[in-house]
C-alpha cells in the first residue's frame, strides 16, 4: 500500500474520532445544565406520588406523569407556572359544598368567624368499610280462639342481622358531612321477634300503643289511634340546624318546613315525610316520645334516625344509641 493512502486513511480515523469525541461533549455539557429534580405530587385524594423530573412548568411534569386534572379540581401552583421552591404540586377538590361566607355573613350578623372560615376548609374524601347491625323486628301473632292464655308469649327471640357497608364519606374539619353508599352486602339476615297474643282478652294498656300513656292527650298520639305499629330498633343519633350538622344554618327540612325540637326526626326513604315515630327513650320529654319524620340526610339509612335537637352541644350530648320504637306508617 502507498504511504499517500495509509496517510489518508490515518487522517480519516483521527476525523472520526475528532466528530465522536465533539458529540459526547456536547452531550455532557447539556446534561451538565440540565438539572433533574425531585417533586412531589399530592393527589385530590391525599394521595403522595414522588416523581424525578428535568421539567420545571407544573402542566408539563403532571403530563409526564400522565395525570389529567378534573374539572372539579385545583392545581397549586397553577398549571402554567414552574414548580415552587418546596418543589411540591397540590391537587384538590374545588369546594362546592356549603354556603359562601359572604353570602353567609349577609345572611345572618351573629354568624361566628369559625363559621365563615369553615368554607374554605378543605373536603377530605375516604372510602370505609364498616359492619352495621340490622334491626330485627317484633311480630304479634294473633291466638285468639285458638291457644288460651298465650298473652305475650314469645315463640321465637328475635336477633339482630349483619351487613357490611362501602361507601364514600367527605369529612371537613373531621367532621363527616356527607355520605354515600357504594355497596351494602348482607353477612347475616336478622330474625324477626315473635310474639304470639290474645287480642279478644288482651287488656289495652298491655298493646304497644299504650306505652305511650304520657302523651295520649298529644294531637299526633291521637292521629294514630286505633293502629298497629311496627316495632323496629333503630340506630340513632341527633343533629341540630348548624353548619356542622347540616352544612346550612337555616334549619329547613326536606319537607320544607322549618325543624322543630321535639317534633321533627329524620329518615330514611323507606319512612315517608309524615311518618308518625314513638320512641319510649323520650317518654319524660316535653312531646312524650312522640316524632315526625320531616327530613331526610346523606347518612340517614333505613336503619338510622337523626332526632333533631336545639342545641349542637345536645346532639352531641346525646351520642349514639340502639333504641327500640313503634313506627306508625
Amino acid at each position: 500500500m502507498m504511504k499517500s493512502e495509509i496517510a489518508s486513511i490515518s487522517i480519516k480515523k483521527v476525523l472520526i474520532l475528532s466528530l465522536i469525541f465533539i458529540f459526547l461533549l456536547g452531550i455532557g455539557v447539556i446534561a451538565s445544565n440540565t438539572s433533574i429534580n425531585s417533586v412531589k405530587i399530592i393527589l385530590s385524594n391525599n394521595y403522595e406520588i414522588n416523581v424525578l423530573t428535568t421539567k420545571t412548568k407544573v402542566k408539563d411534569i403532571l403530563e409526564e406523569n400522565h395525570i389529567i386534572i378534573l374539572p372539579e379540581e385545583n392545581v397549586m401552583p397553577d398549571l402554567q407556572s414552574n414548580i415552587s421552591d418546596s418543589k411540591t404540586i397540590t391537587i384538590s377538590k374545588t369546594l362546592k359544598e356549603g354556603i359562601s361566607a359572604i353570602k353567609l355573613s349577609q345572611e345572618d350578623s351573629n354568624v361566628s368567624m369559625d363559621q365563615l372560615l369553615g368554607d374554605y376548609t378543605p373536603i377530605v374524601e375516604r372510602i370505609i368499610t364498616e359492619q352495621v347491625p340490622i334491626p330485627f323486628e317484633t311480630i304479634t301473632k294473633d291466638s285468639s280462639g285458638v291457644v288460651e292464655d298465650a298473652n305475650n308469649k314469645v315463640i321465637t327471640e328475635g336477633k339482630d342481622g349483619l351487613k357490611e357497608i362501602t361507601a364514600k364519606v367527605k369529612y371537613q374539619n373531621d367532621i363527616e358531612i356527607e355520605r354515600t353508599i357504594i355497596s351494602e352486602v348482607i353477612i347475616s339476615e336478622p330474625i324477626n321477634k315473635v310474639v304470639q297474643v290474645n287480642v279478644s282478652t288482651t287488656n289495652r294498656a298491655q298493646t304497644p300503643r299504650k306505652v305511650t300513656t304520657t302523651a295520649s292527650s298529644t294531637s299526633i298520639a291521637k292521629a294514630v289511634e286505633g293502629k298497629t305499629p311496627i316495632v323496629k330498633k333503630f340506630n340513632t343519633s341527633a343533629y341540630c340546624s348548624c353548619t356542622k350538622c347540616c352544612g346550612k344554618t337555616t334549619g329547613k327540612t326536606a319537607s320544607g318546613k322549618k325543624a322543630t325540637t321535639w317534633y321533627t326526626i329524620a329518615a330514611g326513604s323507606n319512612y315517608p315525610i309524615g311518618t308518625i315515630i314513638y320512641i319510649p327513650y323520650f317518654k319524660n320529654k316535653p312531646n312524650g316520645g312522640w316524632f315526625v319524620v320531616q327530613d331526610r340526610g346523606g347518612a340517614i339509612s333505613n336503619n338510622k334516625i337523626d332526632v333533631y335537637m336545639g342545641t349542637h352541644n345536645q346532639a352531641i350530648q346525646f351520642g349514639r344509641k340502639t333504641l327500640e320504637c313503634y313506627v306508625y306508617k
